[in-house]
Order: C-alpha cells, then structure tokens, then sequence
C-alpha cells in the first residue's frame, strides 16, 4: 500500500475533523490540487469512483434455483415414477402424468425466475446513481472529467444545482447549502462551512462535508474528495445491501414444510399399501407395486405450486391495480402476517417539500391551506378564509428576495433552488405574486450573517427587502407594518413578536422574518441598506404530512399493526409530524440514544417507542433487527438511499415509487406507485385476503386427495374381505382406477383451486389481528377439515360404492358411481370450505364457471366415447339420485361440524 493510501486510510473515519492544513497533509495534495500524473496514478491504485457488484448471480444460477424445493423434488419424484412403471413387464409408460407435472414444474421455474432475475438488478441500479462528470482541479486549472475518474486528493468545484461526485471535505464555501434527504432524511437544506467538528460528530450534522448523490441547492464551494466509489456513504449502503441475505418468507417455509409432509407421508402410503395387499389380499406382486406407485402418483398434489404461484400472481396484479407493485410473488402473502409498519418520514408520511403552513401580520396569525409545490391554497384567520392582499408585503418580500426560479421543461422537477425558497415562491403563488421585478443588487445570505438582501427598482423608487433568521430581522428593525400603516416597533410590540416565533417554532415551524426599507440608495452599503427596517411579518414552513396518512395509520393499527416512525430529521421536527399524524411522541429516542443501547436494551425499548429521530441508516437497521428478534414480522417503507439497507433486510421492503431512489425500488419486495402510505393498508388487506385463498385451496386439495386414498386404500381391504371373487378376477385390484384419480385431481381440484385464487377478501380482513410469524398454513381448524372431510367422503363413498356393487355386481358400474360422487361432491365441499371465511355462494363468478366446467366435463366423460378411455358405465337417473343421497350427506355433515367448531371457538 502507497504512503497516501495509507494516510488516507487511517483518517477515514474523521475527515471532518481535520484541519485545512491536515486535511492537504493527510492526502499528499495542495491549493492547485493533483497533477494530472498523480490523479492517473491514483486511478489505478484506488480504482474507478463507482459502486461495485460483488454479489451478481448468473442467469442460470437463478433458473436452477428455482428448482430446489422440496415439493419440487417430490414432483419430479413423481414424474419420475410415472415413467418407471413402463420398465414393469407387460406395462407402458404413464406419459400423460409425467409430461403434465413436468409442464407445471417448468412453467412454475420460468415464473420464479423472472421475479428473482428482476431483484438482482439492484446493484446494477446503484451504478447508475454516480454523476456522469465533475469539475475538478488539476495541474492548477479547472477540467471536467467523469465522475468514475475522481480520485481521493482532486480538488472539486461545486456550483449551484451540481451533484457530488463522491464524499468530500470542503475548504471553502460561499452560501453553499446542499439538499441531503436522499442520504440522511433531513427535508430541510444543510448549510455548509469550513471549519473542523468534533471527531463524534454525527452523518446528519457533519457540516464541512458533501456526499455523493446529494446537490448543491445554492452557493458554491471547493471541496477536496476523502472518499470514492465503494469508501462513500453510499457505497457502505452498497456494501450492507451486498451483505444482506434473503431470508425465506414465513409462506416460502411454509410450503416447503408442507411438502416435506406430503413427501414423508407418500413414501409411507407406499410401504403401507404394499405390505398391507400382500398380507390381505390375492393381488400379484406387479399389481401390489402398481397399485402402490399409481396411488402415490394420484396422492401427491401437483397442482399445488402451480396454483399458489397463479394465486400470487393474480394477488399481486389486483396490487398493481392498487398501486402497489410487487417484486417477489411470496411477498404477496408476507403482508398479511406484518405486525410492525417501520417507516421513514420524509417523501412517506410528508411531502418531501417544504411549505408555508402559518403567516403572522399585522399582530394577526394566518393558517396557509395546500401542500408542496401546488400554487392553489387559502389563507384563513380563525377558520375564516381573507383576501390576501392585507398580506401582499410579506408574501412579495418572500418572492422578491429568493434565488428559486423555474426548472426548465426537460427536468424532472418544477423549480431549481433552495426548498425554503421554493416554499415562499409557491405561498406567494398563492396569492397571485410572481415575485417579478428589476433587480439591482443583492446582499447574498450567509451562515454567518443569517439574512440575504436585494434591492429591487419599482415605480416610486428603490425597496430593499430582507428576509432571515426572525431574531436578526427583527433586531434591525425600527417600525412595523400593521394594517398597510407603519407603525412604531415598540418593546411590547417586539416582546409579542418573540412570543410568536417561539410559538412558531414549539410546533417544529422553520421561520423566517421579513421586512423592507423603501426608497433606499442602490449603492449604499450593506450596513445602510440593512438598518432602520419595517417588519413586515413572519412565515412559518413544515414538511407538512400527506393528507391521507393520518386515516391510513390508523386502519393499520385497527388491523394490529404497529406503526413506527424512524427518520434522520430533528427530533422536534419528528415528534410535532408524528403528533399531527397520531403518533405517541412520548420516549421518542434519537440516533445517538440507539446508538448507547445494548441489543438487549434496544430490543426493549423498540416495543414502546413510536418515534426515531436523528437516525442514521445503522440506526434504522438495528431497530428493524430489534423488532425482528422480538418476534415482529416487520415492513419497512423508504424512499431514500439510505433506507435501502432497511429495505433489504425487513421481511417486506417497501420503496416510495416516484420520490423513492433507483437503488431502494430495487433492494425492496414492493413499490408503492403512487407514494401513498394508504397503499400499504391497502397491500396488507390483499395480502390477508390472498392467504385465506391459500388455505381455502390448501384444504380443498389435501382434503380431496385424503378421501381418495382413504377410500381406495380401506376399500381394497373390505372389496377383498367381502367381494374376493369379484376382485380377484380385475387386474388391478382398485375402488378407483388411476386415470380416474388422475382426472379428479388435475380437473376437479384443478379449475376450482385456480379459481379460489380470485375469491373476494372477506370485509372484516382488517379488522383482525395479523398471523403470527408461526402459524401455519394447516392450522387446528384446516387439519380438522381435512380429516372430517376426507372421513365422510370415505364412509358415504364406500357405502354408495359397496351398495351398488352388491346390487348389480358390476365392478365397473360400482367404480363409475363412486368416481361422479367424488366429483360432485368436492364441488359442493368447495362452498362448505368458502363459508367459512365469510364468502358468498355468488361472490366468485370465475368459482361458479369453474364448477360448471368440471360437471360439464364429467358429463362429457360419462355420455361420449371417452367412457371407454376412463372405463365408465353411463349413469341412470336411479345412479344420480344415490349419489344426490350421498353428496348431501357428506355436505350436512361437514356443514354442522363446521358449525359446532364456530361456536366452540368463539370468543
């Protein structure tokens, strides 16, 4: 390592508390900046100034992934088996079973892998956030070279509107203010100066320092770079990004635990049945064997992922109607379970723009209705709305003294400048000022003097207008304007005026003071033109919350959903939002007390904070990780590049989609389109609906296969016991065959299943508490189902099944009844399932279609010469009414038990 690599190193972590001198030392480097030689040099040693992708996945690697899954393994398992039994003697190969469940497990991969292939393009997006050039001085002389090019030691000139190349000390600076919401949060612009900070010093209050990926609102300034590419403050968000794994969601464990069961419990009812044919029945070993891998076949529910992929996807289309667009399907249903909203408050709960909200003139306090940069609004006194022309001086001060002017046509914003600035231009708009004028001179601002002054030509003469800190305006004044009279400022007056700015203030207002000196000389100096001033009045500016938040917070918490505020604003700041919202700011903390917390400490205190002020993006990532480890599945929604850790890390990452940054939108599960943190309840209420439609299909599937087994399996025992004749003269000896099994699983359970998928959310989704973290999909009541449901359609089926083969001793007839009863019936349980969440019989139109289709097909298999495919027995009018007996049977049934289950587990 070179001798300036090594210092540059070692003071990293403290730049801004490096003198001018230590700073040019430290970085082996002077007033004239880098030599040319030296920066080409240094290039090779530090490398490019951009964000590096450590961490991509090849194309490949992401389709492969999507096939390791258990049910994956266990369906390939079973098409598999299909094929094998053609290498038994005398058989042929099940093509149809293979072909279909291969057909299902491609389609399933190509779905998975368009998802995750879109997730990994965040790195490549925070490419794409570095300025595509920088001014800098070398050799003594200012060049523009690309940002990629800049290197520790290179002197850079920072003007008005230009983005920072990379981090970097300033050394000088004139009225530089830098807007840093995208890296810190704070929605207000930072005043810059020169001077070393304490070595503690905090991100947000790092004065002498700019970073890469903010601007430069006003001012200019020189700045020497500390810190390229990766080193940045956006590189570390990189770097955490890169670092942070995707943890499974609670549905992604879920299924798999699920097919891990099925799996388990499939190899058994092999072993099972073989044994159990072998000891009771005279079927020969290659019957026993078919019997057994043709029923596992049947048994394993192939439907399964395709139908909760499809039930995701729709789920996540109905979002997009909504606003809110999905980037990772199983997210869809991790909504439903969240219990923790953490969000940020700048650009989420605001406007991410300042504006007038509250005027004082004339001894008269004015409220200012609209929000950001819309020019419509009123102005009202005591809920009153007045003209606004009684409050023409202070609005016209506000627009005349101002840099802000409008962003040309081919910016993505309205108007370059100072958001301050801004928020006078547009509340002058208000009332029809254009702040037009001849300028003659200007007094710049200063953090040093706090006022700015210009001095504008109008049709009586010369008026200097003052704007700044309200104290230093006032102290220079010597009269106040009071109902268009200038009027004597006396102690008293000034006594109430001071009241005032701190009533302003105690509600976490930015104020500004304003006044004006009429018919001044142009060229006098700034004392002159700066004393004996009229006070015209004050203005007081908020990020002001989204109209819509307060209604969307509280429906969040009517749904048990916690919702907490962590932003890098200032404390008084965030608890005077958070109040005006319906947040506790009692126990607020701030970042530097997170900062002084044990895990343990933090993970208690997390459980009664609501507000979190002065938060760096390690601040937010140890409160996400507190609530985690509390058990808590957390959302976190942001729009800045500092959220993007966050983002990444939260069991639902949620990016603001028109203010949020390229690199949150791509770290996060899902965008918000519109901004509007009422998408989210919205979100979560689909995300609840769409979980019932898992675990209605879930136990329509399980429940339907368990009754065939069931059936085939004790009706192979009784048929041999009561019926050894008959059974032993068929060559399989089935209750059902397999391409009836088949056919009741991918046609019955299939269309019905898929079209679950689209039943309507029940209206009292939000008012429940949400899913614990655990939970599982097959809880106590859905396992009941499924047992009571497949024990019914056994003992109904095997009655109808053993009647009509002791009445007409016709096996083919017996198994044609049996095979309509089942699918009659699992349309009728589809309902008795649906109740149970609250769903209407009519409510589904595509449910309704889907159950027509199915009859339709079975009628088409029973009355066509399909019969002699699926070996069936046309029905008679006398067959339909034993298994109209049947289904209403196993539907009452099913219908009280349900009933019974209710009333037992009401509350």
């Amino acid at each position: 390592m070179s001798e300036s690599a090594r210092r540059h190193e070692e003071a990293s972590t403290e730049w801004h508390g490096l003198s001018r001198t230590d700073l040019y030392d430290e970085l082996a480097m002077g007033e004239s900046g880098l030599t040319a030689e030296e920066a080409a040099r240094r290039l090779e040693e530090y490398g490019p100034n951009e964000i590096r992708d450590e961490s991509s996945v090849s194309p490949l690697s992401i389709f492969v992934a999507q096939f390791q899954d258990v049910l994956i393994y266990l369906l390939i398992f079973a098409a598999a088996l299909s094929l094998a039994v053609g290498l038994l003697p005398g058989q042929e190969p099940n093509y149809v079973d293979a072909g279909l469940i291969l057909l299902i497990l491609f389609g399933n991969g190509v779905f998975g892998f368009v998802q995750d292939y879109r997730a990994e393009k965040s790195m490549q997006r925070l490419r794409e956030l570095s300025t595509p050039d920088a001014t800098v001085v070398r050799d003594g002389e200012k060049m523009t070279v690309a940002a990629r090019e800049v290197v520790p030691g290179d002197l850079v000139v920072i003007e008005q509107g230009d983005a920072m190349p990379a981090d970097a000390r300033l050394v000088e600076a004139t009225n530089l203010e830098t807007m840093e919401a995208p890296l810190t949060g704070e929605s207000a612009s930072v005043p810059k100066t020169t001077e070393p900070l304490a070595p503690e010093t905090p991100l947000a209050e790092r004065s002498n320092m700019v970073y890469m990926n903010t601007n430069a609102v006003r001012g200019r300034g020189r700045a020497v770079v500390v810190e390229t590419g990766m080193d940045t403050e956006v590189g570390g968000i990189a770097t955490q990004i890169q670092a942070a794994e995707r943890d499974e969601t609670p549905f992604q464990h879920e299924v798999d635990e699920l097919g891990r069961r099925i799996g388990y419990g499939i190899v058994g009812l092999i072993g099972l049945i073989v044994a159990v044919q072998f000891a009771f029945t005279q079927a020969g070993a290659i019957s026993v064997l078919l019997t057994a891998i043709t029923l596992a076949v049947a048994a394993v529910p192939e439907g399964l992922p395709a139908v909760v992929t499809l039930t995701l996807a729709l789920g996540s289309q109905r979002m997009v109607d909504r606003n809110a667009l999905v980037r990772r399907l199983p997210v869809v249903e991790s909504l439903g379970s969240v219990d923790v909203i953490l969000t940020d408050k700048t650009g989420t709960l605001t406007e991410s723009q300042m504006t007038v909200t509250r005027l004082w003139v004339g001894d008269e306090t004015y409220d200012v209705t609209g929000s950001g940069l819309d020019p419509d609004g009123e102005f009202r006194r005591d809920g009153e709305t007045v003209a606004p022309e009684q409050l023409d001086p202070v609005l016209r001060c506000g627009a005349l003294c101002n840099n802000a002017e409008p962003a040309p046509d081919a910016e993505d914003r309205e108007y370059f400048g100072d958001p301050t600035e801004v928020a006078l231009v547009v509340s002058a708009a208000k009332a029809g000022i254009d702040g037009s004028g001849e300028r003659v001179t200007e007094i710049p601002f200063s953090s040093d003097r706090q006022r700015m002054t210009v001095v504008v030509r109008e049709d009586d003469g010369h008026t200097a207008y003052t704007k700044g800190a309200p104290e230093v305006i006032l102290d220079r004044c010597e009269s106040v304007l009071v109902d268009g009279e200038v009027r004597e400022l006396t102690d008293d007056r000034r006594a109430a005026i001071r009241e005032t700015i701190e009533s302003f203030a105690g509600d976490a207002l930015r104020v500004l003071g304003f006044a004006r000196k009429q018919g001044v000389d142009p060229d006098a100096d700034e004392e002159r033109l700066e004393t004996g001033l009229t006070f015209l009045g004050l203005q007081g500016m908020i990020d002001p919350p989204r109209s819509e938040v307060g209604g969307a917070v509280a429906d969040c918490r009517r749904a048990g959903i916690r919702v907490v505020m962590v932003t890098g604003d200032n404390l008084e700041t965030a608890k005077a939002i958070g109040a005006e919202i319906g947040f506790d700011p009692a126990g607020a903390m701030t970042g530097s007390e997170i900062a002084a917390c044990s895990d343990a400490e933090l993970r208690e205190a997390v459980e009664d904070v609501e507000v979190f002020a002065r938060a760096t993006p390690e601040h937010k990532v140890r409160v996400l990780e507190a609530l985690q480890a509390n058990g808590h599945t957390v959302a976190m929604t942001g729009d800045g590049v500092n959220d993007a850790p966050g983002v990444r890390n939260a069991d639902v990452g949620i990016a603001m989609g028109m203010r949020g940054t390229d690199v949150t939108k791509e770290a996060s599960d899902m965008v918000l389109r519109d901004d509007n943190f009422a998408t989210i309840r919205d979100a979560v209420a689909e995300g609840r609906g769409i979980f019932d439609n898992i675990r209605k299909f879930v136990n329509l599937l399980l429940s339907a296969n368990a009754g065939e087994v069931l059936t085939v399996f004790v009706g192979v025992l009784i048929g041999s016991a009561l019926f050894p004749r008959l059974f032993a003269a068929q060559s399989e000896a089935l209750i059902l065959t397999p391409v009836m099994l088949l056919w009741i699983n991918l046609v019955t359970d299939g269309l019905p299943a898929l079209a679950l998928g689209v039943d309507p959310k029940a209206d009292d989704v939000l008012d429940r508490e949400p899913r614990d973290n655990g939970e599982s999909v097959i809880d106590r009541r859905v396992a009941l189902s499924v047992v009571t449901i497949g024990v019914t359609v056994t003992v109904a089926g095997l009655a109808l099944f053993f009647e009509s083969l002791r009445t007409f001793e016709s096996l083919v007839r017996a198994q044609t009844l049996l095979f309509t009863f089942f699918v009659v019936a699992e349309m009728g349980i589809i309902q008795v399932i649906r109740r149970r969440f609250g769903a209407s019989l009519l409510s589904n139109p595509w449910l309704i279609a889907a159950v027509a289709a199915s009859l339709l097909l079975q009628l088409v298999v029973l009355y066509t010469p399909l019969a002699g495919l699926f070996g069936v027995f046309p029905l008679e009018v006398a067959d339909w009414e034993r298994i109209g007996l049947a289904v209403a049977v196993v539907l009452a049934v099913n219908a009280l038990l349900s009933r019974v289950y209710d009333r037992l587990h009401a509350d």
